[in-house]
């Protein structure tokens, strides 16, 4: 990704629900992220921290209605997208729900199609610039809470959870020089975020 503040979270909830129709739809719902479940993110002895989204953390997001496609592994063309009404996102109490009819006709439907059938294609993610977030730092590792977002996409994801998260970060922190400039970057952003409000 090119803007570094761009993050991705991995979540390992409830299986995406698959229903077809007749080959005249796919519906496709699922979570792309839950409430109030600490996250790991990073090696926790090192330069980690521990990552919980807030209830309501997609109000903003929704009201403003923020363009989000819907894509394989935050990459590629989109499956669905927010602009054009074939995706649509809520948020209740356990977290961003996902409802989209998919295209049996798509090629790029087809090729995951037997993925999701069989369960290899079992996750969700969200892409996001946190907006309103706090820091505590009392307990044995800091602990981020993110309380408002701006979307870009949910995604069907291939990597469980922590190792997902664990892999993008260790790619970041490579581009950034190391864990040290990872932890520099972190108090910066903390730091511009608090004179934003």
């Amino acid at each position: 990704m090119s803007d570094p503040t761009r993050e991705v979270r991995y979540c390992a909830v409830a299986p995406i629900e698959l229903r077809e129709d007749n080959g005249q739809a796919l519906a496709v719902t699922g979570y792309a992220a839950v409430f109030g479940e600490r996250t790991a993110i990073g090696p926790l002895d090192r330069w980690g921290w521990e990552e919980v989204v807030e209830a309501g953390a997609f109000s903003a997001a929704l009201d403003r209605r923020d363009d989000v496609t819907f894509l394989i592994d935050h990459e590629g063309l989109p499956l669905a997208r927010t602009s054009s009404g074939t995706l649509m996102l809520s948020q209740d109490q356990r977290g961003l729900r996902v409802e989209t009819e998919l295209d049996p006709q798509d090629p790029d439907v087809q090729r995951i199609l037997p993925k999701m059938r069989r369960g290899d294609l079992s996750k969700m993610s969200f892409a996001f610039i946190a907006e309103k977030e706090t820091w505590d730092e009392s307990g044995d590792h800091p602990l981020r809470s993110i309380g408002s977002v701006r979307l870009f996409d949910v995604s069907i994801v291939t990597d469980p959870a922590y190792q997902g998260t664990e892999i993008g970060l260790r790619s970041k922190a490579a581009a950034l020089g190391g864990s040290a400039q990872l932890c520099r970057r972190r108090m910066q952003m903390r730091g511009r975020l608090s004179g934003l409000r």
